[in-house]
């Protein structure tokens, strides 16, 4: 017994000490890296922060650049978005550079506040200390200051202990720096901004079970396999169920610029990274991330241009207008002028939706969310028009978002499962939710 209770003593002595360690001792903060030779710096902090995408999460809808305030969702609840102007108070004026590397390669903040991972430092570890120094000096010289009165973030428990952060990053970090695989200097500096501050793998990678990205970079099977995002699936960019395994380089470069191709058109979060991002990319940088891209999908065999039995079908059916379901019907009235009986759109102005990753994804809510609420193609220096497609949900009930829905994920060659209403509703409540939310 007296064994017993001194092994539960050291235990329990144990369990506080490292509990304080975890709380209480000072982290090691990552020191200034240099990416590897051939790989050059962006540049100026601007384009920095363009390649970065820092607008698209720091800006809230409406409001000032980079002043923070919009609303995050996550499985753990909502993260508000902080203000990084110049502003003393409410921003990072009063920040060093060293806090301002922490923040960006540690997911440490000023005064040794854990910031949540969505702030994608797991991939500005991969930043160099030219880029990093560029950047600071772009929001605290170039960017006007605002003064803002934000919401505190304020997570479920035990989300909402900070310190908690400590275990999650050292499971989830890799080693700081950036070490190019590719085999030539503009593959390597395609790399750098797809694994560093382009940050695709945050999107486009599963989740482990700790939540953390299951492929960071190309050392992981998992890198750029697909991942989610809000309930929205981000198409694979490599191995057998890539996006882009049947895309030319024009395709991917047009996609990158301007959000839509002979293929697809953007929509959900890659909409503001092509617009807040990609559509800068200088010329060497897009043909840079267009050719590494492209390289992880070498040797890939190309699916058949010809139309196949199943897409002639619905092609036929919709054309005769004869024998309709619910959803095919719905679909002549609402979508058919613009996305055509054969479900193939027009090139860069109406996505195809035969085939469409959006159309076929094990979630439902992107294609849900879309016909309810519309889609937008951004503008850009190459496609400067704004291309809208109207929401539904003012004139199609539950059940018959559903019907449309279900048609769509199994005409033409789409063998994607069913949708019910309570999906819908579910959608529709959740946004009816956050539009109220927003307000206060």
């Amino acid at each position: 017994m007296e064994k017993l209770l001194v092994a539960a003593g050291i235990a329990a002595f144990t369990g506080v000490a490292f509990l304080g360690a975890v709380i209480f001792v000072p982290p090691v903060l990552t020191k200034p890296q240099l990416p590897d030779a051939g790989v050059a710096v962006s540049g100026s902090g601007k384009y920095v922060a363009q390649l970065s995408d820092c607008a698209a999460c720091h800006t809230a809808p409406g409001g000032k650049p980079f002043a923070g305030g919009l609303h995050i969702e996550s499985p753990m609840g909502t993260i508000i978005a902080t203000n990084i102007t110049p502003d003393a108070k409410s921003g990072i004026g009063g920040w060093t550079l060293d806090q301002f590397r922490a923040a960006l390669l540690d997911g440490i903040g000023k005064g040794g506040q854990r910031l949540y991972p969505a702030m994608p430092y797991e991939n500005y570890r991969k930043l160099g200390e030219a880029d990093i120094v560029a950047l600071y000096d772009y929001l605290m010289h170039q960017v006007p200051a605002v003064k803002t009165d934000l919401p505190e973030t304020k997570l479920m428990f035990p989300f909402n202990q900070r310190w908690g952060m400590r275990l999650w990053n050292w499971v989830a970090l890799s080693a700081p720096g950036f070490k190019p695989t590719a085999k030539d200097d503009e593959l390597a500096r395609g790399e750098y901004l797809v694994d560093g501050p382009g940050h695709c793998a945050a999107c486009h990678s599963p989740r482990n079970l700790f939540m953390a990205q299951d492929g960071a970079d190309s050392s992981s099977a998992g890198y750029l396999a697909g991942g989610q995002i809000d309930g929205w699936d981000a198409p694979g960019l490599r191995g057998p169920n890539s996006e882009i395994r049947d895309w030319t380089e024009a395709d991917l470069k047009s996609y990158l610029l301007s959000g839509r191709n002979t293929h697809a058109g953007v929509g959900g979060e890659m909409a503001l990274v092509v617009e807040n991002s990609l559509q800068y990319l200088n010329a060497y940088d897009a043909d840079a991330i267009t050719r590494y891209l492209m390289s992880l999908n070498e040797g890939h065999v190309a699916a058949s241009s010809e139309p196949n039995k199943a897409e002639e079908q619905t092609t036929k059916q919709l054309t005769e207008a004869i024998n309709l379901s619910l959803g095919a019907r719905l679909y002549l009235d609402n979508c058919s002028a613009c996305h055509f009986v054969n479900g193939k759109g027009a090139p860069e102005v109406f996505p195809a939706l035969d085939k469409a990753s959006i159309v076929n994804a094990d979630s439902s809510k992107g294609l849900l969310n879309t016909i309810l609420y519309g889609a937008e193609m951004p503008s850009t220096a190459t496609r400067p028009a704004k291309l809208r497609m109207p929401g539904f949900s003012h004139r199609l009930s539950d059940q018959e978002v559903a019907e449309l829905a279900t048609f769509l994920r199994q005409a033409w060659s789409n063998k994607a499962a069913p949708v019910a209403a309570d999906e819908v509703k579910t959608l529709r409540d959740n946004h009816k939710g956050h539009q109220e939310a927003s307000k206060h």
